[in-house]
C-alpha cells in the first residue's frame, strides 16, 4: 500500500510538472499579438480583448481567494483613477465560486466595465489564463495600443510609462 501511494504522488507531481510547463510553452511571449478572447462580462455584456485596441490594456488576472491579490486592490483602483484616460482595466477572477469576487470589487471599489469572472473547479485552468501562461496569482499582462504584448509589469512601472506619454 505504502509503494502504490508513493507512486500516486509521483505521478501528481510530475503530472503538475508537465502542466507548469505546457502552460508557460503555449503562452505568447512579450511583443507577440495578445491572445485574443471572447467572454461575457459581469454585467452580461459580450466581450472580445480585440476590440479595446487603441489604449493600453492591463489584464489583470486575480482571484478573491488570494490575500496578496486583495493587498494590490487599492493599487488597481488608484491606477484606474489616474490613468482612465490612457488605460483600459480588464480584469478575471479566476474563481471556484462565481459569486466570491462581489465582496472584494465592492470592498475596493472597482468601478471599471471590463470585469470578467472565470469559473473554474481548477482556476488555474481557465481558458484565458492559459492563453497567457498564467500558472499563479496576482499576474498582471500590459498590452500596447497596438494589441501586442508588452510585459507583466508591476503597478509602479505601469504608472510611469503612462506619465512619460
Amino acid at each position: 500500500m505504502k509503494k502504490i501511494l508513493q507512486y500516486i504522488f509521483v505521478s501528481a507531481i510530475v503530472l503538475f510538472g508537465l502542466f507548469y510547463v505546457y502552460t508557460k510553452w503555449a503562452a505568447a511571449n512579450e511583443g507577440d499579438p495578445a491572445p485574443d478572447f471572447e467572454t461575457t462580462l459581469v454585467d452580461g455584456t459580450p466581450f472580445k480583448l480585440s476590440n479595446l485596441q487603441g489604449k493600453y490594456v492591463l489584464l489583470d488576472f486575480w482571484g478573491s481567494w488570494c490575500p496578496p491579490c486583495i493587498k494590490e486592490s487599492p493599487e488597481l483602483v488608484a491606477l484606474h483613477q489616474k490613468h482612465a484616460d490612457q488605460l483600459t482595466i480588464v480584469t478575471v477572477a479566476l474563481e471556484k465560486n462565481k459569486d466570491s469576487w462581489k465582496k472584494v470589487v465592492s470592498k475596493y471599489g472597482y468601478t471599471w466595465k471590463n470585469q470578467i469572472v472565470s469559473q473554474n473547479r481548477f482556476v488555474m485552468l481557465s481558458d484565458i489564463a492559459r492563453k497567457y501562461g498564467v500558472s499563479e496569482i496576482p499576474a498582471k499582462f500590459l498590452i500596447s495600443p497596438e494589441g501586442n504584448l508588452i510585459g507583466n509589469y508591476s503597478f509602479e512601472e505601469i504608472d510611469r510609462l503612462l506619465s512619460d506619454n
